[in-house]
C-alpha cells in the first residue's frame, strides 16, 4: 500500500452498498460517525438493484409491498443527510491494521482510505451469472440479446423471450413477462424448483397458452447474425433439436459467488460466510464487523430486516471500539432527529 498517497479519512468504511450497507450508513450517521462506502457494482443497491429492481418485496416493516429499486431509493434518501462518500465499481484489495487500531484500505481503483472501523456488508460477496456453455454467446451478450438480469421489465414488451432455468427466478420472471411478451420456458426436467404459489400460476398460464413450457429440453445453440437473435435451439434427452423463435434469451442458472480479497483478511470464515457475535456483529478481528447475508451465527434468519438490525448493532459497537472506556447514552431518533434532514429536503 502506497504511503505517498493522501488517504481519505473517515470514522467507518462500509464494504458493500446493498440494502444492509446503506442502512448501516444511516445508523452510523445517527451516531455522528462519518462514512465511506465501497462497492464492486457501478451503482448502489446490491442484488436488489442488479438482479430484481422491479420485483416486489413483502417483508419490509411498514411496507406491505415495495419494489426492490424503490427500497434502494428510500435507503439512499435516508442516508443522504449524512453525506457518505461512495466509491463504486471497485473492490477493497488491501486491508491493514495500524498499531493504533485504525485501518488502512486500498481499493482496486487506487483509492486509499484511513478508517477507525470497518463494517463488511458485502452480501454473499462479488457475484456474476452462471453462463451456459454456448458458442457465440459473447456477441449476443454484447448486443443484450442474451441477458442475465431484468433491470427494466418494460424493455421486453412485445418481444419473443426464451427463459432457461427451473428455479424461482426463471418461474417468477416467466409469470411476470407473460403479461407483456411471448414467453417460452426451457427446463431439462418437467418439475420446477419454485414456490408453490408460483408453480400454480405457471401451470395455469401454460394451460391457457400464455406460456410455452419446453420440457424436458436443454439449451443447445443460438441462431442469428451475431447481434440480433432469431432463435434458440434446444435439444431433448435423445439430442433431437428444435428451434424456438426468440428476440431475447434469459438464462437463469444462478450466480457464481466469491468473497474475493475478503477471504484473505484472516477472519473466521464458515462456508464463505463470516462468523459474528449476533449482538454486536463483531468478527474475530477487533474493529471489523460484518452484517447482512455475509454474516452468520446460530439460527440466523437471512432476511433484509435481520441485516438492518445487525447494521444498528454494528454501528453502536464500532463507535464503542473507536472510543474505548467512554460511556454513551442511548437516544431515540424521535428525540435526536436527523441532522441536516431539513437542509436535504430543501435541496430536493
Amino acid at each position: 500500500m502506497s504511503k505517498s498517497q493522501t488517504p481519505q479519512s473517515s470514522d467507518v468504511v462500509i464494504i458493500g452498498a446493498g440494502p444492509t450497507g446503506l442502512f448501516a450508513v444511516f445508523e452510523c450517521g445517527m451516531l455522528g460517525l462519518t462514512v465511506q462506502v465501497v462497492d464492486a457494482l457501478d451503482a448502489p443497491g446490491g442484488q436488489c438493484q442488479a438482479l430484481y429492481p422491479e420485483k416486489p418485496i413483502y417483508d419490509i416493516p411498514a411496507h406491505p409491498k415495495i419494489l426492490a429499486a424503490d427500497l434502494i431509493d428510500q435507503l439512499l434518501a435516508q442516508a443522504a443527510p449524512f453525506g457518505p462518500t461512495y466509491h463504486l465499481g471497485q473492490q477493497v484489495i488491501e486491508l491493514n491494521k495500524s498499531a493504533d487500531g485504525r485501518f488502512k484500505l486500498l481499493t482496486s481503483a487506487g483509492v486509499y482510505i484511513d478508517a477507525g472501523a470497518v463494517i463488511i456488508a458485502a452480501g454473499a460477496g462479488a457475484f456474476g451469472p452462471n453462463r451456459p456453455p454456448m458458442e457465440g454467446l459473447d456477441s449476443y451478450e454484447a448486443s443484450r440479446a442474451v441477458q442475465y438480469f431484468v433491470p427494466k421489465r418494460a424493455d421486453f414488451t412485445g418481444k419473443k423471450v426464451v427463459i432457461a432455468g427451473g428455479g424461482d427466478s426463471a418461474v417468477d420472471w416467466a409469470i411476470s413477462l407473460s403479461e407483456i411478451a411471448q414467453v417460452s420456458v426451457v427446463h431439462r426436467r418437467d418439475k420446477f424448483r419454485a414456490a408453490p404459489e408460483s408453480l400454480r400460476q405457471l401451470s395455469e398460464l401454460a394451460a391457457a397458452g400464455k406460456i410455452e413450457l419446453v420440457v424436458p429440453y436443454q439449451l443447445h445453440s443460438l441462431k442469428g447474425d451475431g447481434t440480433n437473435l432469431s432463435a434458440v435451439v434446444v435439444a431433448d434427452l435423445d439430442n433431437n433439436t428444435r428451434d424456438i423463435e426468440a428476440d431475447v434469451m434469459l438464462p437463469f442458472f444462478g450466480l457464481a459467488m466469491t468473497l474475493g480479497p475478503i477471504a484473505e483478511w484472516g477472519l473466521n470464515l464458515e462456508r464463505n460466510h463470516i462468523t459474528i457475535d449476533p449482538v454486536t456483529a463483531a468478527t474475530s478481528e477487533p474493529g471489523i464487523f460484518a452484517v447482512g447475508d455475509i454474516a452468520t451465527y446460530d439460527n440466523k434468519l437471512k432476511l433484509i430486516l435481520t441485516g438492518f438490525a445487525e447494521a444498528a448493532g454494528a454501528a453502536h459497537a464500532a463507535r464503542k471500539y473507536m472510543n474505548p472506556g467512554k460511556d454513551f447514552g442511548f437516544e431515540y431518533s424521535t428525540s435526536a432527529g436527523v441532522p441536516n434532514a431539513d437542509k436535504q429536503a430543501k435541496a430536493a
